[in-house]
């Protein structure tokens, strides 16, 4: 007698035995469609997190000096009293926030130009060009990264002071040419867009370094000369420690400077509530001005940065 014992299924040829394959899209258990909505709701709260000052500040520039004391934010006002907030906002102090804002325009577009050039041609050059000591001078360029801005403004401020440059443009202009980030990004960036052959086909045309480096390389590194362009202008835009260290003539005050000096007035005069509520509202248009048109070109600049 022959014991049988319990009847197997043969496998199929080609396919090994082992537990079922998992239904594509689950994710480990959790359905596809429940990721989608914990990613869209988590997104949603971030942006409407990062919305509330700017809804808030919208509501205030309409309001007037008991509206702002009075109530809730985000109510709308009783009135709409935004062309009398703009009118008085510039004609205090004989217009003297005109002239913080022209201040920090030339701050602002000045510094992020030289920058933006400088460390274009850094970049350019530790990507293209071979010397001594190359990766050695980029690790300096990488550390000067990782220095907080704010660790350094005291001593630019004893070099100012020697050169004699304290309260003048130059005290907070000179300092904000030099991006260490920028030069990282140009870097990157043109390791992966211009080829090394059409540099060598400008040289064999008969162009110098600088000529090559200005009619292709810069021209070809043009979003990402935008987006330096970009992060360095915001920088310097909203740099409050360097002026406030290095300015104390009013009529050299950034805008933001100008408003913190309001801010600290308003137990003297509360209607500087208002003024500063308001200048807070203009001081982010110019930044709005210049990102909405320019987005493409940024983000082009981010993503090939980043993909390098």
């Amino acid at each position: 007698m022959t014991l049988l014992g319990p009847a197997r299924t043969p496998a199929r040829r080609g396919r090994p035995a082992g537990p079922a394959p998992r239904a594509a899209g689950t994710g480990g258990g959790m359905p596809w469609w429940l990721r989608r909505s914990t990613t869209t709701v988590l997104c949603a709260l971030a942006g409407v997190y990062t919305l509330l000052p700017l809804t808030w500040l919208l509501f205030a520039v309409t309001k007037t000096l008991p509206e702002l004391y009075s109530g809730n934010g985000f109510s709308p006002s009783a009135g709409f009293h935004v062309v009398d907030n703009l009118r008085d906002l510039f004609a205090e102090d004989d217009g003297v926030f005109g002239r913080w804002l022209l201040n920090t325009a030339v701050y602002a577009v000045g510094g992020a130009l030289v920058a933006t050039l400088l460390s274009v041609a850094a970049g350019y050059a530790f990507d293209k060009f071979t010397f001594r000591g190359k990766e050695k001078w980029y690790a300096v360029v990488i550390a000067g990264v990782l220095v907080p801005h704010t660790a350094i403004v005291v001593p630019l401020y004893l070099m100012m002071s020697n050169l004699q440059m304290t309260d003048t443009i130059w005290s907070v202009l000179i300092p904000v040419m030099v991006n260490p980030f920028g030069v990282y990004l140009a870097r990157a960036y043109s390791s992966g867009a211009i080829s090394s052959e059409l540099l060598e086909a400008a040289r064999i045309d008969g162009a110098g370094e600088v000529r090559t480096f200005f009619s292709v390389g810069l021209r070809m590194m043009a979003p990402g000369a935008v987006t330096i362009f970009l992060v360095q202008f915001i920088a310097i835009w909203n740099n409050f420690l360097l002026p406030m260290v290095m300015i104390t003539d009013n009529d050299l005050f950034s805008v933001a400077q100008g408003l913190f000096t309001w801010n600290s007035a308003v137990s003297q005069n509360p209607e500087y509530t208002r003024l500063v509520v308001v200048g807070s509202a203009v001081t982010t248009l110019p930044l709005l001005l210049l990102f909405i048109p320019l987005q493409r070109w940024w983000r082009t600049g981010l993503a090939e940065g980043g993909l390098k």
